[in-house]
């Protein structure tokens, strides 16, 4: 189990490393579609949701959200150019408090939902947070650490799943000057642990005082 949560954690910063590589993007974020309608959407808990305190199932109610712009607009949220090609940005209609500190911008990239963040260092909120540091540079951060992990059993297959919350902040090259801190939820098959041979045992009645 050990090394699935070090893979989990791995491949949440990997896709933060992704990020702060990532060229910037030219134009405005894409259009809604011409035949989407608007429809009411119940407001999600953001700071919950960005701090590692939500579940899997209230970040994958987003999908829609992330699909439909005028479901964005039904919220309040406003799509933004992109910056970086592998985030679809927001500016909310009020700041949220994340972490003790305010902002009026979010991403989504993947599995991981960010708040961006006016600190042009990340290291003293990882260190508050103690994460753990993947990288450290003179122009690279990124600090992380998985603060849940539940197994539970898929209703259809039977097969034992590992969900993970992984919270990660660091910097990117596409906005320089501020910090990301977000949360990465997954879902994986839970690996089995190694068989090894059998220990031998003395029979009971061969054990000497």
């Amino acid at each position: 189990m050990r090394d699935l949560h070090a893979r989990t954690l791995t491949l949440a910063l990997a896709l933060v490393l992704a990020l702060t590589l990532a060229p910037a993007a030219t134009g405005a974020a894409p259009g809604p579609h011409a035949a989407a309608v608007a429809t009411a959407v119940a407001p999600p808990n953001l700071p919950a949701l960005i701090e590692c305190r939500d579940t899997l199932l209230q970040f994958q109610a987003l999908a829609p959200v992330l699909e439909d712009p005028l479901r964005a607009v039904a919220l309040g949220w406003r799509p933004l150019p992109q910056a970086n090609l592998f985030m679809t940005e927001f500016a909310l209609p009020a700041a949220i408090t994340v972490l003790g500190h305010q902002s009026r911008q979010i991403a989504f990239s993947g599995d991981t939902i960010l708040a961006i963040l006016d600190l042009p260092d990340p290291r003293p909120l990882a260190l508050e947070l103690k994460l753990e540091a993947a990288i450290d540079t003179p122009t690279k951060v990124m600090y992380g650490k998985e603060l849940r992990s539940t197994e539970r059993l898929d209703p259809e297959t039977g097969e034992a799943l590992v969900e993970s919350a992984v919270l990660a902040v660091s910097n990117v090259d596409s906005h320089p000057g501020k910090t990301l801190v977000g949360c990465s939820y997954s879902l994986d098959l839970a690996e089995e642990p190694e068989s090894g041979p059998a220990t031998p045992t003395e029979p009971v009645d061969m054990i000497k005082p």
